[in-house]
């Protein structure tokens, strides 16, 4: 029987904190492959069109384990499942520095993807659990701390491939941290599943609303995944900064991010999501724009890198606000908006990456200010939807 551990009343605080470390752990896994794509690229004997393969599968296993732990979590305890799938993530963590072939890399990130989907489903979905209707400010934290392990990620990789020429530390390093936070959620009791009257008005079973924000979702992710998964070797080709640098610009970018999630916790205080969410998109297309207009400049590329990461910082959580304040947030519904952002992941880094060698690494960035134009035309399409509702 497990130990029960609870720090206040209802134990609120302490299971916070767990999904908090949980978030910096998927963090740390989410941002690793950029960074390090070039190396495994020379690990597996690959070229960048076939390597961006690997956004692919692990995007692909986002999806099935979205769906997966959608499933499980309305079913089984929540905090045993997230211990599980940490678990196994340290351990396909440790091995993909050994792995020389492609076609098994791309089986093991299909795997990390899958625990990935699952345990980023059970965090978002267990801390509405908990604090129901008062969760928005904990709700941009949670996505705040994903943003301060996304951004120590490319950071520690960019050190070892410069003190050991390789990212063998880097990934062995990811892997131990995850099993203390493993151990840590596997002694909390786990947060029951509410019912659907207890969230009151709100309609569990508005599925055109569902299938309107996984949409939003899907485009948004893309940018998110396409702009932090390709802008190291975007930087690195067009000489625009070498190996450190580039480093060092795809952690901006996850800094930038992880600040503006910070901000938006109080700003969530003050404002309703979909005010938020307006100007996170048009931040984004402003940010896009500078990169394009100035491809050479190296001033235009930190400042929109910067820009960009600051601007999309609070969609993820503030959509989910959003469509927390209209419907019944189940596992099956949470699972549904990660579907539609692990097709986005899936997609558009595969886009890129078949793209790139072909056109350019111009094309990149093209690419993305394109899919963030489209997320902000379905997300025209959600508020005309939400509003009739």
């Amino acid at each position: 029987m497990k130990p029960s551990i609870s720090l206040t009343r209802d134990g609120k605080l302490i299971k916070t904190s767990a999904y908090y470390a949980a978030m910096i752990m998927l963090g740390l896994v989410t941002a690793s492959s950029g960074p390090a794509l070039p190396s495994l690229a020379a690990q597996t004997h690959s070229t960048l069109d076939t390597i961006s393969i690997i956004f692919t599968t692990g995007a692909l296993g986002y999806l099935l384990g979205s769906l997966l732990g959608g499933w499980l979590y309305d079913r089984l305890p929540g905090h045993s499942l997230m211990a599980g799938w940490l678990v196994g993530m340290a351990t396909l963590m440790a091995l993909i520095p050994t792995i020389s072939q492609l076609w098994l890399l791309s089986g093991v990130m299909l795997l990390v993807g899958l625990m990935q989907g699952a345990l980023d489903v059970g965090a978002n979905t267990l801390i509405v659990w908990v604090h129901r209707r008062k969760v928005e400010p904990f709700m941009n934290g949670l996505h705040f701390i994903f943003g301060i392990g996304a951004l120590l990620a490319p950071v520690l990789i960019g050190q070892a491939l410069i003190r050991y020429s390789d990212i063998d530390w880097a990934y062995r390093l990811f892997a131990l941290v995850m099993l203390p936070v493993a151990l840590f959620l596997w002694r909390l009791p786990s947060p029951p599943v509410p019912a659907p009257r207890e969230e009151g008005p709100a309609n569990v079973s508005n599925y055109p609303l569902v299938v309107l924000i996984a949409s939003f979702l899907l485009l948004y992710v893309g940018v998110e995944v396409g702009f932090s998964g390709w802008i190291y070797t975007y930087a690195t080709t067009f000489q625009v900064g070498d190996v450190t640098a580039a480093a060092y610009l795809n952690s901006a970018f996850w800094a930038a991010l992880t600040v503006g999630r910070l901000l938006s916790i109080p700003i969530a205080t003050r404002l309703s999501p979909r005010t938020i969410l307006l100007g996170d998109l048009l931040g984004g297309v402003v940010s896009l724009t500078a990169i394009l207009l100035w491809p050479y400049s190296t001033l235009a590329l930190w400042a929109g890198t910067l820009g960009l990461g600051l601007a999309i910082a609070s969609i993820f959580p503030a959509t989910l606000s959003f469509a927390g304040r209209r419907m019944t947030i189940t596992g099956a519904v949470t699972a549904w908006f990660f579907v539609g952002a692990s097709t986005g992941g899936m997609l558009v880094p595969w886009l890129i990456g078949q793209l790139f060698t072909a056109l350019g690494p111009q094309s990149t960035m093209v690419i993305i200010f394109v899919d963030l134009l489209l997320a902000t035309g379905v997300y025209a399409l959600v508020r005309w939807y939400a509003q009739r509702e």
